[in-house]
Order: C-alpha cells, then sequence, then structure tokens
C-alpha cells in the first residue's frame, strides 16, 4: 500500500490534462481523499478564493497542477496575464499551504524556465545561468519563482516544498484548440483537417530546426505521484523521456502516421521558440526511481487515434 493512500491530497488543475492522470496515479495508490477544485469555484490568483480552498479541503499534501499555458502564439499574445496569474496562483498557494501547516507542497515548473542557450542535454544546475526564450519567459520566470520560495521557505519555515521541471506533454484528451495548444495536439489538428478538407498542403510555423523533447502524459502523472511520495529535497528536478527530435522530423512522423501525402510549408516569419530542449533526466531515476515507458511513437499513435475517434464522433 502506498504512503500517500492514508493522506488528503488538494490537486489544483485536477480536471485538466495532466491533472486527470496525476488524480488517475493517485487513485492507483489507493489515494480515497482526493479534493479536486475547479477554477469556477476557485479563483486561485485571488487570495481569498484560495483561503477558502485550503478550508474547504484540509490537505495533507498539495500538488499544485493548475497553470495559464499555451503555445508559442498564447504566449506571445497574453505575456501580461501569463505572468501574473502563474505567479499569483503559486505564489499563494505556497503562503497559505505554510500558515495552514501542510505536510508537502508539490510545485510543477516549466521546461520554458531554462534559459534560452543551454547545454544539451538540460541539467537543473543550468537552470540560472541565463534568461529563457523571449517569447514564453514571462510563463517561465512566473514557474521559476516557485522554487525560489520552495527553497525560501523550506529553509526559513521548514515546508517541505519540492519542485518538478516537466518537458513538453503529449497525450489523449489534450487541449487541441488551436489559440492554445502546444506543438503535437496542433499539428495533429492541422493534418486532420487539411486530409478532411482535402488540402494539399499545410503550412507550419517556423524554419522546422528547432528540436524538442516530449514526455507522455501517463508517463508524467506517474513522475509527478513517485515524486509525491519519495522525494524531499530542496533541488529542482527534471521529468523527461531524454530524447530530443527536430520540428521537421516531428512534422514528417506525424504525417506519415496520418497518412498524409501533401506538401509541408514552413512559414518563416514565424518564431522557432527555444532553438533546443532535451533534458537530463539521471536524477528523476535516481532520486525516486522515475523512467519513462512510453515510446514516442507509441505514444503519438494513442493521442491520434483519440483525437481521430472524438472528432468522428462530434462530426
Amino acid at each position: 500500500m502506498s504512503s500517500l493512500s492514508s493522506k488528503k491530497i488538494l490537486v489544483t488543475g485536477g480536471t485538466g490534462f495532466l491533472g486527470k492522470y496525476v488524480v488517475e496515479q493517485l487513485q492507483k495508490q489507493g489515494c480515497k481523499e482526493i479534493f479536486i477544485p475547479t477554477s469556477k469555484v476557485y479563483n486561485l490568483v485571488e487570495m481569498e478564493a484560495v483561503k477558502r480552498l485550503y478550508k474547504d479541503s484540509n490537505p495533507d499534501i498539495v500538488i499544485h497542477l493548475a497553470a495559464r499555458v499555451g503555445g508559442i502564439g498564447a504566449n506571445m499574445n497574453n505575456p501580461g496575464s501569463f505572468f501574473y496569474e502563474n505567479l499569483m496562483m503559486g505564489v499563494q498557494m505556497i503562503e497559505q499551504g505554510r500558515l495552514n501547516g501542510i505536510g508537502k507542497f508539490v510545485a510543477l515548473g516549466t521546461i520554458c524556465a531554462y534559459p534560452k542557450f543551454t547545454e544539451v542535454p538540460f541539467k537543473e544546475e543550468n537552470l540560472w545561468n541565463g534568461y529563457p526564450e523571449e517569447t514564453n519567459a514571462p510563463y517561465g520566470l512566473a514557474k521559476k519563482m516557485l522554487l525560489v520560495q520552495s527553497q525560501a521557505y523550506r529553509k526559513q519555515y521548514g515546508l517541505n516544498c519540492i519542485f518538478l521541471l516537466p518537458v513538453n506533454l503529449y497525450g489523449p484528451k489534450d487541449n487541441f484548440d488551436p489559440e492554445y495548444s502546444h506543438v503535437i495536439p496542433a499539428l495533429i489538428k492541422k493534418i486532420y483537417d487539411a486530409k478532411k478538407n482535402g488540402d494539399k498542403s499545410i503550412i507550419v510555423w517556423g524554419t522546422g530546426k528547432a528540436s524538442r523533447e516530449f514526455l507522455y502524459v501517463e508517463d508524467a502523472a506517474e513522475g509527478i505521484v513517485l515524486a509525491t511520495e519519495k522525494y524531499n529535497s530542496p533541488e529542482p528536478v527534471n521529468l523527461g523521456a531524454g530524447f530530443e527530435l527536430s520540428i521537421e522530423e516531428l512534422v514528417k512522423l506525424l504525417c506519415k502516421l496520418m497518412d498524409f501525402q501533401g506538401r509541408i510549408n514552413w512559414d518563416n516569419s514565424k518564431p522557432d521558440g527555444q532553438p533546443r530542449r532535451c533534458l537530463d533526466t539521471s536524477k528523476a531515476k535516481a532520486k525516486f526511481g522515475f523512467k519513462a515507458k512510453t515510446g514516442f511513437i507509441e505514444g503519438l499513435k494513442n493521442t491520434i487515434e483519440w483525437y481521430n475517434k472524438t472528432r468522428d464522433r462530434s462530426a
């Protein structure tokens, strides 16, 4: 039986893409008391709502997944609100957690917190060696402040607060809204629509030269729950799959898996984002035994299949 099974656990963002899988993973561990707030009832940007949430849930452990997120376009269009809302949610959740005497706080950071030009693979100790990539720096820095707060609160108040850095996530139930989706769901939708409409080509942002690493959402959830149970140190930890591929390779792979024969036209007027992304994942394995299990092609096939079924049902 998991040591988490007897705990009252509050999962902010528990109704979101990652959150649903984390809740499922906690349930597999035998957790019975999981409190999942919704943003309609608890707007975590407001301190009074955060206070009310702690009063209503009275948790032993908080897993803070709630975030305002999106792809490059959404980050470029909303830099102020992405900074403010992510910062306020996290800062207030940790502060009220301290005041309520919780046993543990699990804060989720982002790959966007790393400097724009980071030696590959990204090691946790290089997190402060430069400024993040400009298009998502406000979001990345807001999340990075939760690491500063976590370490400061541990030092001054003895709060057991850990900080995890997941790489780009993907999988079934992702957000496919073109305005806010990340690269994999955005491309799947683009290719699906092109096939449906009989288009002979698709337009993709950037040059295709930037590289990315992707972590299947079920694996990410497993890593977060393992860290919640077993990791209790101040240093940040990467969660990833430990590989990189270029956006061009990704697009070609998706076209192949989705049987799209058309041309790929690159819109070079749009940004690539961070030049490269690939994490050193050795610390997660050493500290709490996490290693990604799902092969990339298997994960992509699952995601495409889920999207096809969902779209076919709603057609």
